[in-house]
């Protein structure tokens, strides 16, 4: 009879960063194949998953103790085949020559062998899904114990094949099978015996004190610091990468507050917390405006009615770690930023880039340049450069590379040099992430377009392209970073100027890669504004003009957008696929229009056409030059009518040389003037 199904892998302490994924593929594997089996129905409740700092476990609903037999009819030899191929085919199969059955195809009539499948027992099939699901797991290194030859994450000490009330039987890992699990290590009870797979959770909370599902073990961590947060006064500030990865630390989770010495609090906060976070995994404080209070906040794995000695010892061992830092600080504030730079010859960039020094003085030479055509004041933003990589020589980003840029700043600040200088140092490295500020003020954007620019333009240079998912020198995201700060910037510079000055850095060192980079950069805008709401259609329409000043794509995608909810779009669009596709055969073809002479126009059509796009080019080119772009577009609408008319009655590729050529020049007019901010063909569906 159906009932549930518990697997459980009783291990030695699990790897937090990757317990949660460890978990559901295990769940996902052992519920996968059990389905290929046709052990669970299609139509059953899903799998839950179970995971803690030391089990995996997946419960999945009405497990099948077998699966039904199958009958496959197997096609066979024709009906006139010879009496011994119908006795093998018979024989391969199993089955009688006269229990075979016959069919009609379109090559004859043949024969049909019924085949009995027997369906998988679970008793059978069990011990191997579970040991081919351990196996199929995202583990980057395993390890052997003992004196046998498993292999896992972690040395395996139980197994739970609990079905219903029954024990499977099997071993997987030299782990043979039984109904008992272990409770909390301290807390609850050593072993705990289950009379049924659906026991599981309810036996572990109550006997073994061990919250084992995964999410509500993170939803009560996540209660208790909010809880034990407001009680202090305080808030969690980002706490939700950690909390994760406590979650995969405890199993009876208690929270408890602690303090520190104010007297640290001289230290920049990112330090600080840092170090709590990263070393201790505490839950610093903060106060209404952000700032660091002397408080954090304990998960620790024990409930105690009296928590003092948890409470004291944590404060001892985080006092060590903020004096580290403390001192770190002070150190690295007795020498200036601007004495390390010329160390950063000793430090590789790259082996055939040069080293950091190098890295930076191409980087100066080229945020001076964008600075300039900002408009801004380039002195700064090459100063900026010149300490942008300087706070890597110190003790406190060597401890902590987290903090490269954060610490510059605050260094930069000490030394005495100018607010953009130092927040520039800081914000050159924006964006990190997927929606991560942006570096604010001409002088920070320059330096940051630099950096990013010089370290595409050097590895494409040397064909170190991204490939398929692999990206280890981050291109892809200082490619978005460059999009993000030219287009949410709202910076009116080339794209194209910028690459070429980027490379200019590189002369005689890199390849040519132009091209290649220019094609990569529309790549990735084309993934950026797809994502920013606008369709395939929109964005290729723009695109395909190779645009240089991005900023203006927001304003000619808007445009689009609005011309294509107009009535006339849909033909105007179609129209301007046809006249494109006229252009390149024609060209193909040899054909030039050079000496074209548009006054000599005969027909009434064509001379409507070229009357109407003469007047709409005219009042269209004023709104181009204001970046009016939508009006630019709608101006056009009302060649709707002439156009259609032009290809009903207007032949083009007429045998009169003069006449095509004339021809050809109004509808090279035509698209032309109506393709500048966006090519209109690419709407025709």
């Amino acid at each position: 009879m159906n009932a549930a199904l518990l697997v459980e892998l009783l291990t030695e302490e699990l790897p937090p960063k990757s317990l949660a994924r460890l978990g559901e593929a295990f769940a996902t594997e052992v519920g996968g194949a059990l389905a290929r089996h046709r052990l669970v129905a299609q139509d059953s409740p899903g799998a839950r998953w179970f995971a803690t700092p030391r089990r995996l476990a997946v419960l999945i609903p009405e497990v099948a103790p077998a699966a039904a037999d199958r009958t496959t009819p197997t096609d066979g030899p024709s009906v006139k085949a010879p009496p011994q191929a119908v006795e093998g085919f018979a024989r391969k199969h199993r089955v009688a020559v006269d229990a075979l059955g016959e069919r009609d195809t379109p090559k004859g009539r043949i024969y049909v062998a019924t085949v009995l499948t027997k369906g998988a027992a679970l008793d059978t099939v069990l011990p191997e899904v579970v040991a081919e699901a351990v196996r199929r797991l995202p583990v980057a290194k395993l390890m052997r114990w003992g004196d046998g030859d498993a292999q896992f994450v972690r040395p395996v000490h139980g197994l739970v094949m609990l079905h219903g009330t029954r024990v499977i039987p099997g071993t997987v890992l030299g782990v043979s099978a039984s109904s008992t699990t272990r409770g909390h290590r301290f807390m609850g009870a050593r072993t705990i015996p289950l009379a049924s797979a659906e026991d599981y959770e309810t036996r572990l909370a109550d006997d073994g004190k061990v919250i084992a599902d995964f999410g509500r073990r993170r939803d009560e961590i996540e209660r208790q610091l909010l809880a034990e947060a407001a009680r202090q006064g305080g808030s969690l500030g980002a706490y939700r990468d950690l909390l994760d990865e406590v979650t995969a630390l405890v199993e009876h989770p208690s929270v408890y507050p602690a303090k520190f010495d104010p007297a640290y609090l001289q230290v920049p906060q990112e330090c600080l917390t840092l170090t709590m976070r990263q070393n201790q995994k505490y839950f610093p404080l903060f106060d209404e405006s952000a700032r660091l209070l002397p408080k954090f906040l304990i998960v620790s794995n024990m409930r105690l009615a009296d928590p003092r000695h948890v409470i004291d010892g944590n404060e001892r061992v985080v006092r060590p770690r903020l004096e580290d830092a403390r001192f770190f600080y002070h150190e690295d504030r007795k020498r200036r930023l601007e004495e390390r730079v010329p160390q950063l010859a000793k430090v590789v960039y790259h082996n055939r880039l040069g080293n950091q020094l190098e890295r930076v003085e191409r980087v100066q030479l080229l945020a001076g340049r964008i600075a300039r055509a900002l408009g801004a004041d380039a002195a700064l933003a090459e100063r900026a450069a010149w300490l942008s990589k300087a706070d890597l020589l110190t003790a406190m980003v060597g401890e902590f590379p987290e903090l490269q840029g954060t610490m510059g700043r605050y260094y930069a600040q000490h030394d005495g040099e100018p607010r953009e200088v130092a927040d520039a140092v800081e914000a050159h490295y924006r964006p990190r992430f997927a929606g991560d500020a942006l570096p604010e003020g001409a002088v920070a954007c320059s330096v940051a377009l630099a950096d990013k620019l010089d370290t595409l333009a050097g590895l494409f240079g040397l064909g170190q392209q991204p490939t398929g998912d692999r990206d280890p020198f981050g291109l892809r995201r200082a490619a978005i970073g460059t999009i993000r700060i030219l287009v949410e910037g709202d910076l009116d510079l080339s794209l194209f100027d910028l690459v070429n000055a980027a490379f200019a850095g590189h002369a005689g060192k890199v390849g040519d890669a132009h091209s290649d980079l220019e094609m990569f950069l529309l790549d990735r805008m084309r993934g950026y504004f797809q994502e920013s709401g606008y369709t395939t259609n929109e964005v290729d329409a723009v695109l395909m003009l190779h645009p240089a000043r991005i900023h203006l794509i927001p304003r000619q995608l808007e445009a689009v957008r609005a011309f294509a909810a107009m009535p006339e779009a849909v033909s105007l669009a179609a129209a301007n696929k046809r006249v494109a596709n006229i252009l390149r055969q024609a060209a193909a073809k040899g054909e030039s229009f050079v000496n074209a002479e548009l006054s000599e126009l005969k027909e009434p059509a064509e001379r409507a056409l070229h009357a109407a796009l003469g007047s709409a080019a005219v009042e269209a080119a004023s709104q181009f030059e204001r970046g009016d772009y939508t009006a630019y577009l709608k101006t056009f609408a009302v060649l709707k009518a002439p156009v259609d008319a032009f290809f009903d009655s207007v032949m083009v590729m007429v045998d009169d040389d003069k006449l095509r050529r004339n021809r050809l020049a109004l509808l090279a007019d035509l698209r032309n003037a109506m393709n500048r901010v966006a090519d209109l063909s690419r709407l025709a569906t």
